[in-house]
């Protein structure tokens, strides 16, 4: 069990774990070609949803994907971020990148995010990573509460969270602000 009462930089998150068809690792120095060319292809689908993927909407480069993997390497270790990027097992490619965002260690509780390439939908590679990192959340890091935010129009990801057993706690109306006008976000939670 963890902690609460110790300094999160003491806490022993592992930097990678497996699941049956993938390979989940926080960004390390390098990743940054293989992570522009997963947000390259799926540059259409991510901007569909400003509100909550609004990075997405910034021109990609291999310099500024680069950048984001070592800035989320170090997150990583001061352990006020936890991102994974999921790679097939089989061939090494990128196709899931999702996280521990926002964590409260003295809960502890975080917000679990993700998006999928576009060339690797319709094979449960994002519900296999993020079903992986909730139960990785829970097991390993004694998680008493995860949460998604998604953008109500986000069929595809209210389906995933309904999918691992995420229950819809309620839709916040009016709440992010996207190029296209306001947006709903529903709350979707596991707690233990």
């Amino acid at each position: 069990m963890t902690d609460t009462s110790q300094d999160p930089l003491l806490i022993d998150v592992p930097q990678s774990f497996d699941t049956e068809r993938l390979a989940l690792r926080c960004p390390q120095r390098g990743d940054g070609q293989a992570v522009f060319r997963a947000v390259l292809e799926t540059l259409d689908d991510l901007r569909k949803f400003p509100a909550s993927m609004s990075w997405a909407l910034q021109q990609p480069s291999i310099v500024t994907s680069e950048v984001f993997c070592r800035e989320a390497y170090a997150r990583f270790l001061a352990r006020t971020d936890l991102p994974f990027l999921a790679f097939r097992r089989d061939t090494g490619e990128l196709v899931v990148a999702t996280g521990l965002h926002r964590p409260d260690w003295d809960v502890p509780k975080f917000e679990i995010g993700f998006w999928r390439r576009t060339s690797a939908g319709s094979h449960g590679f994002a519900t296999e990573a993020v079903r992986g990192l909730l139960d990785f959340a829970v097991s390993r890091l004694c998680a008493v509460r995860v949460e998604a935010l998604v953008d109500d129009e986000n069929a595809a990801a209210c389906a995933l969270c309904e999918r691992i057993g995420m229950t819809l706690e309620g839709t916040l109306r009016n709440e992010r602000r996207a190029p296209d006008g306001l947006r709903n976000t529903r709350i979707y939670a596991i707690v233990s």
